[in-house]
């Protein structure tokens, strides 16, 4: 019988995890770390200190040539070329029908180069995808030689200044520098999946290594798995691609229109116009529960008798002491303040249709 387990791919840090006596598991096709001491401590500490999460598995793509000639610019959801040099932009690679491919971030390096940054699970078709609909450029997977580490928490800032230099202190939010990391070339982003302050580091995979060793043994660092991850990430409603977005999912279903612009061209915006022009027939929600039980993907959500959709991500928070999620739903139902049940087999809870983020106290733009 083959050893599934074989089959994943591992991160440069792998051994280090196994060392740390890291619980792992299959995510997007890599051996994860899901905790380390435990949920609850990870994300705590992320929210008063500085957590490190090893995020070397998200794809990598880079893209160098005339942006708007070489098609770049007719990709996503949203304008390449209007995106400084030294800045990054969240948005959406499409199907024709409008579903969402993936949720990516492209990095403006140059003004003929840029770095697209995608979910693991995706990363292959993705690449497919984008290389297909280009038609000019040079267009490469650098993921196998790209790592990735985040550092997120409000002490973040003055960990990476004492290690690297004063010059971390200077990246405003959701830009990034190109700066030289323990002798090797590399891309400071302050960004992250946390809500808190925090910074998205590339370098290459041969230095990653010494670079987790050095941030790790500041007292103000701890490691922390995708587990808080994914505690920290709902908290401040981040939705997940393969939970809460996916193919069959558009961005306005998905109730993120604002990262869509309507006036520039993409593969998918015909179909986006035209679902524009009728009543969608379900949309995405926030849910907070009145006890400390934690709604789960596929719980179905109810009106009385009726079900009325279904949740597609939940967690208990620990910064509001009960269970949050992400659900779909029929739209007549999604008012603010409505409140409806949510159940699986003898599970059932009590919940209410709250707004985003149910946690808005972090560090974010400290």
């Amino acid at each position: 019988m083959t050893d599934h387990a074989e089959l994943l791919q591992l991160t440069p840090l792998h051994s280090r995890h196994r060392a740390l006596g890291a619980l792992m598991a299959p995510f997007g096709g890599w051996d994860m770390p899901i905790q380390y001491e435990g949920i609850i401590a990870e994300h705590r500490w992320c929210r008063e200190q500085a957590a490190l999460f090893d995020i070397c598995h998200m794809g990598e793509f880079l893209f160098v040539g005339d942006i708007v000639a070489g098609g770049l610019e007719d990709l996503f959801t949203f304008s390449v070329t209007a995106i400084p040099v030294g800045r990054s932009k969240y948005g959406f690679l499409l199907n024709e029908q409008g579903g969402i491919i993936d949720d990516l971030i492209v990095f403006r390096l140059g003004l003929n180069e840029a770095m697209i940054v995608v979910n693991a699970a995706t990363a292959p078709n993705d690449f497919n995808v984008i290389q297909s609909r280009l038609r000019g450029g040079q267009f490469t997977d650098i993921s196998s030689i790209t790592a990735k580490l985040d550092l997120q928490g409000p002490r973040s800032r003055e960990v990476l200044v004492d290690l690297l230099g004063g010059w971390v202190a200077e990246i405003p939010y959701f830009r990034f520098v190109r700066q030289t990391v323990l002798g090797s070339p590399a891309i400071v982003s302050r960004t992250g999946y946390t809500g808190e302050l925090g910074y998205e580091i590339f370098l290459p995979t041969d230095t990653v290594g010494e670079l987790w060793d050095r941030l790790l043994a500041d007292p103000r660092v701890k490691a922390a798995g995708l587990g808080a991850r994914d505690v920290l990430r709902l908290e401040v409603g981040y939705s997940l691609y393969g939970s809460d977005i996916d193919e069959q999912t558009t961005p306005l279903e998905a109730d993120l229109a604002a990262f869509v612009k309507m006036d520039k061209e993409f593969v998918g915006k015909t179909a986006l116009l035209q679902q524009q022009q009728h009543a969608l027939g379900r949309i995405k929600a926030a849910f907070k529960v009145t006890s400390r039980r934690a709604p789960r993907h596929g719980f179905g959500i109810f009106d009385g008798e009726r079900r009325i959709g279904e949740m597609t991500s939940g967690v208990f928070s620990p910064m509001l002491g009960c269970g949050i999620g992400l659900g779909y739903l029929e739209p007549a139902y999604a008012a603010i303040g409505a409140r409806l049940t949510i159940a699986q087999d003898r599970t059932v809870m009590e919940a209410e249709i709250c707004s985003l983020p149910f946690f808005d106290q972090g560090s974010l733009r400290s």
